[in-house]
């Protein structure tokens, strides 16, 4: 039988550390961590974005932070702080399984994602 998308996103969610809302804007105001929008420029533009966060679509994440890949950026360090959001936190927790597979030893996930940002009451620039 195969093995569907939930079943990997609760895998992931396992593996990796879950932050609440709360959790993301105290390590934000303290200036402890990059936060990394993984959500589609649509999607983006549609919902807002947390006004920390610098986009980084889900499908270029992997080649942006390893440090090997000619498409390299350099707020990927493997030494930070990064924290992943997305939407409702699927794409998120899979993306911080993966970069904890690349060495990345300081990320995170928004459990939740932006959804659960602005369901806490946190604002969102347009």
């Amino acid at each position: 039988m195969a093995v569907t998308v939930a079943t990997l996103v609760a895998e992931a969610k396992s593996r990796v550390e879950n932050l609440t809302a709360d959790d993301v804007a105290a390590e934000l105001a303290a200036g402890a961590a990059l936060l990394v929008d993984l959500r589609e420029e649509d999607e983006r533009k549609r919902v807002g974005t947390i006004p920390e966060a610098i986009p980084a679509p889900r499908g270029m994440l992997e080649f942006w932070a390893d440090p090997t890949s000619p498409y390299h950026r350099p707020e990927f360090d493997p030494e930070a702080r990064i924290i992943l959001v997305c939407a409702s936190g699927g794409r998120s927790a899979l993306a911080a399984d993966t970069l904890r597979t690349l060495g990345f030893g300081r990320v995170a996930h928004l459990d939740g994602g932006v959804k659960a940002w602005i369901a806490s009451g946190r604002p969102v620039a347009a």
